[in-house]
């Protein structure tokens, strides 16, 4: 063999002291999370800056030397001196990032000190249990083979090849759905047996329906654990189900069969693991390919939810506290406007339009909407808004052909009003829902001020049962056992100010008939409408019993 000795196998692995811990890069780490997880308050000026292991710190006890790892700093309040004095600590015994929880306070101070020590600073929302982040951080920082041989060989974001390594590692025919149960990917390994639920899943791309299906996703979303279902009919494979969720975010389930053969012992604790590790997957996978873009619109979806504070969205939004702005929300209207096919398909055409109006506009999706925050230079004219959201929504409809309803909030002097200007959009585009029907309409707070205070009385139950007028209450009890129409037809005459032909065609009736049943409910009910006042609060109790869907 030409003198050359033969390596074996353990010949061609490194040594171990040649070896270096896995770090990656803190962009990647941040990327993968998302900012329902985790958020940068502050960033050192390294872009290559790299991260290891999570390490969990209790304030009682001393501070491990774990250099370039994450510190989790449990139980610091970010007002606290203490805190600030952990950061700087942090940077003396070389961890790379601190990471606290976002409880509303003002994070200025602490971006400092993260500054001064040379540490990155990064936020969790209040609602994420340390326990879950440790997993997640733990799993996004793992090196390839950390995790398990078989997870580690699946492409980050491929769903298909991890419902095949799970079903592998747990020995059933492996589903993972998204919140709404659509299959967005499922396992097939042979020998592994599926029921008729789950071929009928595989296609149509959804979960069919049966009466069970509510309770038994509800059991799976409230626990904190995997959930086993026994057979509950023939042809049905008892299975295993668990959520995956990033922070207090649903991104969907795994179902796995446990049929013939069975799945693995501790098929329990496997399938916890898997959603982890799902988790990573499910987040890559939704990534945009401009992952600066993404990162601002994931901090402005936290900002507007309450989800971070006004320090944190401030460093990632590259906007000042006090910069005044307006939030916008799009609702796709008419053909084509299935929500989330819809609102994916029309985000980008949004973004860009707003970012021409300003270059730090930033838009984010959620809640079947578009929001769009729009920073506004002090002395801009207040038609221009309107304008450019016009503009913005006429050019979605040539390009897709979807309308779109746009709700314009008022203009806020602070970052942090942002959620109050988004709120007030949320409510316009209601009453553009409902007054507007399927035709696409564009209107600020201030033109439909009278309805949004109605609905702020709707929601406030101002008619429960106990307020309403007898007159009212008799009319309701009346319609309700002798499936009679009084109180629409008495409404919709008031809505017309009492003009009986308005009102006979918005009721599609003749004119007189109209005239006789206001004049036979008025007997019946002893409703006196030649009371000012009385007539305004049986409008009023009527109109919102109307937006309550009660008449």
């Amino acid at each position: 063999m030409n003198g050359r000795k033969r390596m074996s196998q353990a010949d061609l692995l490194p040594d171990a002291s040649m070896m270096r811990p896995y770090r990656p890069p803190l962009s990647q780490v941040l990327r993968t999370l998302g900012g329902d997880v985790l958020t940068a308050a502050y960033l050192p000026g390294d872009p290559h800056l790299t991260v290891g292991e999570p390490v969990v710190h209790d304030p009682d006890d001393p501070l491990e030397e774990r250099p370039g790892c994450v510190l989790l700093a449990v139980g610091a309040r970010a007002a606290s001196p203490a805190a600030r004095e952990l950061l700087r600590r942090a940077g003396r015994h070389g961890y790379h990032a601190v990471v606290i929880k976002d409880r509303g306070a003002e994070l200025a101070p602490l971006i400092e000190a993260a500054r001064q020590a040379g540490v990155a600073l990064l936020v969790a929302p209040e609602q994420v249990p340390w326990r879950q982040l440790d997993a997640l951080l733990t799993a996004a920082t793992a090196g390839p083979g950390e995790i398990t041989t078989t997870y580690s060989a699946v492409g980050m974001g491929d769903l298909f090849a991890l419902a095949n390594a799970i079903a592998s590692t747990i020995g059933g025919a492996t589903c993972i759905e998204d919140p709404q149960g659509n299959v967005l990917a499922y396992s097939n390994i042979p020998g592994q047996e599926i029921d008729e639920i789950r071929k009928l899943g595989i296609l149509s791309r959804k979960t069919p329906k049966r009466p069970t299906n509510r309770t038994e996703y509800s059991r799976v979303f409230r626990s904190d654990a995997p959930v086993g279902f026994a057979s509950l009919e023939p042809g049905h494979t008892p299975r295993l189900a668990t959520a995956v969720r990033a922070g207090s975010q649903l991104l969907g389930f795994i179902w796995v069969l446990d049929g013939t053969p069975p799945v693995v012992p501790g098929a329990v604790q496997l399938l916890e693991d898997a959603a982890r590790i799902t988790a990573l997957h499910m987040l890559r996978a939704r990534n945009p390919s401009d992952p600066q873009r993404w990162q601002r619109a994931e901090t402005l979806r936290a900002l507007l939810d309450g989800a971070t504070s006004e320090s944190a969205a401030v460093a990632r939004l590259g906007l000042t506290a006090d910069t005044p702005v307006a939030v916008v929300a799009f609702a796709p209207v008419g053909p084509g406007s299935e929500p989330g096919t819809a609102v994916a398909s029309v985000a980008d055409l949004i973004s860009l339009g707003c970012e021409a109006w300003h270059n730090e506009a930033v838009c984010t999706t959620g809640w079947g909407k578009v929001y769009a925050l729009l920073p506004v230079t002090p002395g801009t004219p207040p038609g221009s808004l309107v304008r450019v959201v016009t503009d913005v929504a006429a050019s979605v409809r040539k390009s897709t052909g979807i309308g779109l309803h746009a709700g314009i909030g008022p203009v806020v002097g602070r970052l942090a009003d942002a959620p109050v200007s988004s709120r007030l959009a949320d409510r316009v585009v209601r009453v553009l829902a409902e007054t507007a029907g399927g035709t696409a309409r564009i209107a600020t707070d201030e033109q439909v001020r009278s309805r949004i205070a109605l609905l702020d009385l709707a929601e406030r139950d101002e008619v429960a049962a106990g307020q309403l007028l007898a007159p009212v209450r008799r009319m309701l009890e009346h319609d309700a056992a002798h499936s009679t129409t009084h109180a629409a037809t008495l409404l919709s005459y008031l809505d017309a100010f009492g003009e009986a032909a308005k009102a006979a065609a918005e009721l599609s009736v003749h004119e007189n008939t109209l005239r006789y049943r206001i004049r036979r409910l008025q007997e019946l009910f002893d409703v006196d409408l030649a009371d000012p006042a009385e007539r305004l609060v049986i409008w009023l109790q009527l109109r919102l019993l109307h937006m309550r869907g009660e008449i």
